[in-house]
């Protein structure tokens, strides 16, 4: 394990002003997303739309620090030969990979889930690295249903997959990034949220210390303390960026260079404002970088502008170009709603 370099690509994965586009959905999402505009999903389809995205130069030399990309379009040539890794690397952005194999039934929990994937683990990794790979991520899926769930031993197994996963990483000088998802479905109001993810956050930096997992080579991917979608009174935008920091202020090490929300099911803005609020009200009062790891958040507009059409391209780079900056200001503190009314 180099943890120089670990360290050094950790900290330029939230740099200011930049984040990372997650464009890792399995062929079962992206064929969702894909019906949702009348397009087929086939592998030429599915290599046009993450080509245009990673062609969007103004977005990814500006905004974006890297890509977290899915096996098949890892292995991917763009229509002219070149290896979608290959430009990535070239806008200035650091290709990582997906390697966990889903969220399945855990056995004796009606109702949570354990993320999969161990097996096979160390190899995967290597050749990862090979195919350009310098962040991997591996998601665990904690859902929050009624005062039973999540209990105790759905956290306990699945962060410790997760500090198995991350010591993995770290022996193939691949940065980790860790992503406890604690769901925003359900009722639930931001005041639960805020217990089961610093129960989770605690939880899991118990484990990664146990597993003797170096922080400082270790990205952080949360989501955000942050009220159901079902709840009847959701939290504000301020009161979401004070107990997210509250939360993780309690919970996360400063050793760790950067965290790296999801949006989670947020809308566009909603994700955008709620890291804004963060970094203009709290940034002196962290110490670590918070920047954005979204997909559906970049995404949702540039796929609606493209809708399979060459003749949309353009418009669909524009959009995903602003959605970027907007994220990318964000960063910084710098967003505003005026700012996204005035494009």
């Amino acid at each position: 394990m180099n943890l120089i370099e670990l360290n050094k690509i950790a900290v330029a994965m939230a740099a200011p002003g930049k984040g990372i586009l997650a464009a890792d959905e399995s062929s079962g999402t992206i064929k969702k997303r894909f019906d949702s505009i009348g397009v087929e999903s086939t592998e030429d389809n599915r290599r046009d739309y993450r080509e245009m995205l990673f062609r969007t130069d103004e977005a990814m030399r500006e905004s974006i620090s890297g890509v977290i990309l899915f096996d098949e379009t890892i292995r991917q040539n763009a229509a002219d030969g070149t290896p979608l890794v290959q430009l990535i690397k070239d806008a200035g952005s650091i290709p990582g990979i997906k390697v966990d194999k889903g969220a399945k039934d855990l056995a004796g929990a009606p109702g949570e889930k354990v993320t999969e994937g161990l097996d096979g683990l160390r190899e995967r990794l290597n050749e990862y690295y090979e195919l350009g790979a310098r962040f991997a991520k591996w998601r665990a899926v904690i859902d929050i249903n009624g005062a039973d769930i999540p209990s105790g031993y759905c956290i306990a197994t699945n962060v410790h997959a997760l500090a198995r996963y991350a010591a993995l990483c770290q022996e193939a000088n691949i940065v980790p990034i860790v992503e406890p998802e604690v769901l925003m479905d359900g009722d639930h109001d931001i005041d639960r949220c805020y217990d089961v993810t610093e129960f989770t956050l605690k939880s899991l930096f118990d484990e990664l210390y146990a597993q003797d997992v170096a922080l400082e080579g270790t990205v952080l991917k949360p989501n955000m303390v942050i009220s159901g979608k079902k709840s009847e009174n959701r939290a504000g935008v301020s009161e979401v960026a004070e107990k997210t920091v509250r939360c993780f202020r309690a919970a996360v090490p400063a050793a760790l260079p950067s965290i790296v929300f999801l949006s989670g099911g947020q809308s566009d803005e909603e994700a955008t404002a709620h890291l804004n609020a963060m970094n203009a009200e709290y940034a002196d009062k962290m110490p670590w970088a918070l920047s954005f790891s979204y997909g559906r958040a970049l995404q949702a507009a540039p796929l609606q502008a493209w809708s399979g059409k060459p003749e949309n391209v353009a418009a669909a780079q524009a959009a995903f170009a602003h959605r970027a900056k907007m994220n990318g200001l964000a960063t910084t503190g710098e967003w505003s709603d005026g700012l996204e009314k005035a494009a």
